[in-house]
């Protein structure tokens, strides 16, 4: 991959990004791509007009790395103190203080400056935490498992949710699996939401038991993948679409179109370095879609499962 980037040498002192003071601007968050704090922050503030749809207004957990990759990291989800006013917080029943929430550039920019790699969104906006207005499902591949299977999986999964009458999208995890993602009307509470997602699951996993699990028990995840659909309820979160990651390489979760997902372009391909050129967004509709738990759609996959 090319190297990153660089306007000015900075090692210590500050620079400035989206307006937010960046101190230690050339401190190596990713030691092995030479990526800077600097270049961080100036990765979100370039990639913010795409990333606010997912990441802005919504419930974050985030992971903090002060020291870049080789220190300690911790997952945060309340507003810490000395956090900018771009960094704002939202009150919500049983949480022992104020979520972490995001509305511009100057936010995402923010956070980089307090040393966050990753953005962990809820499915919810804060106007309507109680009707979420996307479903996920994360793909986790377990021990013997290869991009390609997972690659030939996702589209499978696809091809079965569409089945249902329901669009769905793709993006990275910027791990080794995939998210599979469905924009949905806010009229659906947690639970539907969470039980309609388990039952795809569930449905995939009878289907395909040597390929899929839908339970978490590790000791079932040889050669399988397990299908994730426990981030479809209240408070819980997954990593967002544009989000970087806190793992080397500096991979980031990059929303890809359904025919960019083949088996010869592995999820490293997608980086700090090469995500912000990318010249189109590949979920660009995304917030058009109109679609619904509907009787019909409950039925076809109750007919789909065999019940």
């Amino acid at each position: 991959p090319p190297g990153p980037r660089r306007t000015a040498a900075v090692e210590g002192g500050s620079g400035s990004v989206a307006g937010i003071r960046i101190t230690n601007p050339g401190r190596l968050v990713y030691p092995d791509e030479a990526i800077t704090k600097l270049d961080v922050a100036r990765y979100y503030e370039r990639i913010a007009p795409r990333a606010l749809e997912h990441l802005g207004g919504r419930p974050l957990t985030v992971v903090r790395c002060p020291e870049g990759l080789v220190g300690e990291s911790f997952y945060q989800r309340h507003v810490g103190q000395g956090f900018p006013d771009a960094i704002r917080g939202i009150d919500v029943d049983d949480e022992d203080g104020p979520l972490i929430v995001i509305e511009d550039a100057k936010g995402l920019v923010a956070l980089a400056q307090f040393g966050v790699l990753e953005l962990h969104p809820w499915q919810a906006r804060i106007d309507r935490l109680d009707r979420p207005d996307r479903m996920i499902l994360d793909l986790d591949p377990g021990p013997g498992v290869t991009w390609p299977d997972v690659v030939a999986s996702a589209h499978v999964i696809r091809e079965f949710v569409e089945s249902l009458g329901l669009e769905i999208f793709v993006k990275t995890s910027g791990g080794r699996g995939v998210h599979l993602v469905a924009p949905i009307a806010r009229r659906h509470e947690w639970s539907e939401v969470k039980a309609f997602s388990k039952g795809i699951a569930d449905a995939l996993a009878k289907m395909a038991p040597l390929n899929f699990v839908s339970v978490q028990t590790k000791t079932l995840r040889q050669n399988r993948i397990y299908i994730d659909y426990l981030r479809n309820q209240h408070g819980t979160t997954a990593v967002g679409a544009y989000s970087t990651r806190a793992r080397d390489g500096a991979c980031v979760s990059t929303p890809l179109a359904w025919d960019e997902l083949t088996p010869d372009v592995g999820p490293d391909r997608f980086t700090i370095l090469t995500v912000p050129d990318r010249p189109d967004d590949p979920w660009h509709g995304f917030s058009d879609v109109r679609q619904s738990l509907t009787s019909t759609v409950w039925s076809k996959l109750k007919t789909r499962s065999g019940h």
